[in-house]
């Protein structure tokens, strides 16, 4: 059967299924199970009112609990368990996660998915951000957001395998067809052109981090050092952590610059850029922005579309310039719209797999704990460790997947 048909026959079975399980399943609801008639005909319609919505929400909550419940109970049986030769399982208890936290490429892929946690999210939302504001002030603006969107209709390997064209890195001598390279051996040694893009320009890049982190530390701190109003503890001790994170970011950004800007570059040379190890976690990161801007961008679009006018001439009026406007006004008014895209992202980043393994496979230094979780499923057929890293995995989504879930209940009262 030619698989054009057979998808067509999967569509319409499946949309029909769906039809005929809630028509039927309503009409023996309404006129077998509880009929509305007979002495009994209001008792029956509150009942059948009552049982309808956990009929309809059968299908999704047997599908949850098959594809989703079972799968995390199953996984965290196996992480505590170890497979016998000639089958069966032995109990083990917390060895699986000693043995894979004894192993330097654990400890490796989760240092580089805090990485990943630190850029991807600020990134994406800072140019969604920067997208949405911008694109509404030209003419032509929802063309370009079209084209910012776009990556977002691209599988992650789909972008992988153009991205790593943009990488691709041919012998000295040869035409370079990646991107980079051809850009990298356009620059000489000493030019001005060289200077601005290879040395000031990344300073002055890592010097904005650095001040933009600051910042926030003094966000998250402020509160807790003016005491402007009852602070609870848990409060204090979450400011004081985050502010202790910025600032070790900040330090290490000062470090960066240190080292930017002492570094001999090898001008004229084609770089093999994905087995640079540090820096080529920042080329497959470039990959996962790409594509996650256009949602931030989206999102953040409709949320500054909601910013009542009226704040806005104001500000204007008391003289406030664009800059004001926007970090003053706009922002603050949209931060539980930003922090809802953070939280998607950082998601999204901690289950990342794909890009890394069609790029580089974990190699060079760019290991991730899906790839890790990957190569011991199914090349080293260790289910046992397998299971703790996708424990881990599940460990470091939940709790974001809980504030998120409380913070928009909260919305909602």
């Amino acid at each position: 059967m030619h698989p054009a048909l057979q998808g067509l026959i999967t569509i319409v079975v499946g949309v029909g299924g769906c039809v005929a399980y809630y028509y039927f399943s309503n009409l023996f609801l309404d006129k077998v199970l509880f009929p509305a008639r007979g002495p009994q005909a209001g008792r029956n319609i509150n009942r059948a009112n009552m049982i309808r919505p956990w009929l309809f929400l059968a299908p999704a909550l047997i599908a949850l609990g098959l594809y989703l419940a079972y799968p995390v109970f199953a996984t965290l049986h196996l992480s505590l368990t170890q497979r016998v030769t000639g089958g069966g399982y032995d109990f083990v208890g917390l060895d699986n996660y000693a043995k894979m936290g004894a192993e330097p490429k654990f400890w490796e892929a989760l240092q580089n998915n805090m990485l990943w946690l630190i850029v991807v999210p600020a990134a994406s939302t800072a140019f969604g951000l920067l997208a949405a504001q911008l694109s509404d002030r030209i003419r032509w603006g929802n063309i370009a957001k079209s084209l910012i969107f776009m990556p977002m209709a691209i599988s992650f390997v789909g972008a992988a395998v153009i991205w790593k064209l943009v990488y691709d890195t041919r012998p000295e001598g040869q035409d370079q067809i990646g991107v980079m390279n051809a850009v990298w051996l356009a620059f000489e040694e000493g030019s001005i052109w060289s200077f601005v893009f290879l040395k000031a320009v990344p300073v002055l890049l890592v010097a904005g981090f650095a001040l933009a982190v600051v910042w926030i530390a003094w966000v998250l701190a402020r509160p807790v050092v003016r005491r402007s109003g009852p602070v609870s503890t848990g409060r204090t001790v979450a400011a004081a952590l985050g502010a202790l994170v910025a600032l070790w970011l900040a330090y290490e950004s000062l470090r960066g610059i240190i080292g930017i800007a002492m570094a001999d570059l090898p001008y004229g040379q084609p770089q093999t850029w994905l087995t640079m190890p540090f820096w080529n976690n920042f080329f497959l990161m470039a990959v996962l922005v790409w594509i996650q801007t256009g949602f931030a961008m989206v999102i953040l679009s409709a949320a500054l579309r909601g910013v009542p006018e009226d704040t806005i001439e104001a500000a204007i009026v008391d003289g406030a310039n664009p800059f004001q406007i926007f970090f003053q006004i706009k922002v603050p008014q949209i931060m539980g719209t930003i922090v809802v895209v953070w939280t998607t992202i950082t998601i999204v980043v901690l289950k990342v797999f794909d890009i890394v393994y069609a790029m580089t496979n974990g190699q060079w230094q760019t290991q991730v704990l899906a790839n890790y979780m990957y190569d011991k499923l199914f090349r080293a057929n260790d289910w046992g460790v397998g299971s703790a890293a996708a424990m881990v995995i599940m460990l470091l989504v939940t709790p974001i997947l809980v504030w998120n879930v409380y913070n928009a209940r909260k919305e909602m009262r």
